[in-house]
């Protein structure tokens, strides 16, 4: 990894991109800092330890919820839009057939119709949070017109973002929303290390503690990595060739079938189905209305996150959205009239459906050891809170997101690499 960034800042265009990339995150931590006016910091922050929707949002937004600036949102509503647009292409059999056929133009629709979304949805959930802080008195200024400014701060923050991340993609390297996501991440581990250290002064860390937190976390981003790189090779013949007066003969290859299709989709998908009803019923707790507070009561102590129903509910959603997205990245229908059009075979396995139904085989075995490994990792939290090392621990989703975004990072390095090398080789 090093030789490969130390080789692409000796090439001028590859240095550029690099530069453009950390020039856009100091872009990024700078907004984290442009706060918002009228709010009282010292009843924001009592809100924010009672609620886990808001520290989940804190912890993709770079710390930008917890000082409350524009871009508290962060690049949430993006995501759930591009999600959505995805499983609509299912639905929807115009925009399948214009995200498979419509070429550029059928890209640049699909990129259009996923901005409005996001902003259809960054407004839904900007309307709630001002809505929720507003009855909380997180505000000093309680007029509507000052709610409506907020919202709309809130929203153009989000679509600042979105911009910003389709910036890196297009004059940087690597994907521009994930490593926003990255760098959104990084930015916590200052405070983290800080807790650790105030603690460690304390004598409330042990010895054994720390061990097992860095054995754990050794082995866990091993098996991410190994997740990421992993791939279930399925051999492919292709049949002989005639052209002209000439024969060739069949070639063979493979069909690389990723371990881990729905990378860490599945995880926040789950962790939003389960956080919002939550944090939706914790506005009614301490109301007058005596059967919603009871709800939101009840939820709040028998379904929080170190229950053990709500760690059922979550490795089952998990596990659920895992088979789900991969049913929507891998389409083994399609793969198998590709190889029936190029005349190519799995050995053993006649075109047609029969291929259609091994290919699903093996993408159901292979979605299933995912599937259990992305529901165990998702939990893994609440078997190291017992270790009385909390403040040491970093989410398990947090290291898949570091590990996933770096890999395809140095992947795209690596291919904008092999590009200039083959191009030069061209020229000699």
């Amino acid at each position: 990894m090093f030789d490969t960034l130390r080789s692409a800042l000796f090439i001028p265009d590859l240095r550029r991109r690099m530069l453009f990339v950390l020039g856009a995150f100091s872009v990024f931590v700078m907004m984290i800092h442009v706060q918002l006016p009228n709010v009282d910091i010292a009843r924001w922050n009592t809100l924010l330890h009672g609620g886990s929707f808001y520290n989940f949002l804190g912890f993709l937004s770079g710390g930008a919820l917890q000082h409350l600036s524009i871009i508290a949102m962060g690049i949430t509503p993006y995501i759930n839009a591009s999600i959505i647009m995805q499983l609509m292409t299912i639905v929807l059999p115009q925009l399948e057939e214009m995200a498979k056929r419509g070429g550029e133009e059928g890209r640049r629709t699909m990129a259009r119709y996923t901005r409005w979304l996001t902003i259809v949805l960054a407004m839904i959930q900007a309307t709630t949070m001002t809505i929720a802080m507003e009855r909380s008195g997180v505000f000093l200024d309680t007029s509507k017109l000052f709610a409506i400014y907020i919202v709309v701060a809130l929203v153009a923050g989000t679509m600042f973002l979105m911009w910003l991340g389709e910036q890196i993609t297009d004059r940087g390297v690597g994907n521009g929303i994930s490593l926003i996501i990255f760098v959104g991440i990084v930015l916590r581990f200052p405070q983290q290390l800080s807790q650790t250290f105030q603690l460690g002064q304390q004598g409330a860390i042990n010895i054994f503690g720390v061990v097992t937190f860095l054995v754990i976390s050794l082995i866990t981003i091993v098996s991410i990595v190994f997740m990421y790189q992993g791939q279930r090779r399925v051999p492919v013949q292709q049949a002989r060739r005639v052209v002209g007066r000439k024969m060739f003969a069949g070639r063979s290859s493979y069909i690389p079938l990723r371990l881990n299709n729905a990378g860490v989709i599945s995880i926040i998908f789950a962790i939003s189905i389960l956080l919002l009803p939550q944090q939706a019923l914790s506005w009614f707790h301490g109301s007058d209305k005596g059967m919603m507070s009871n709800i939101a009561l009840f939820v709040q102590t028998s379904f929080g996150p170190n229950t053990l129903l709500y760690n059922i509910v979550y490795f089952l959603l998990v596990v659920i959205f895992t088979f789900f997205y991969s049913s929507v990245v891998v389409n083994t229908r399609d793969i198998a009239d590709n190889l029936k059009k190029s005349g190519s075979f799995i050995p053993g396995i006649r075109p047609g459906q029969p291929t259609v139904d091994y290919l699903n085989r093996i993408l159901m075995r292979i979605t299933c050891f995912a599937a259990l490994y992305l529901g165990f990792l998702a939990i893994l939290p609440s078997f190291q809170r017992d270790l009385g090392v909390s403040t040491l621990y970093i989410g398990s989703t947090s290291l898949l997101i570091l590990v996933g975004v770096a890999l395809d990072t140095m992947a795209q390095i690596e291919a904008r690499l092999a590009m200039r090398d083959y191009r030069g080789f061209l020229s000699r």
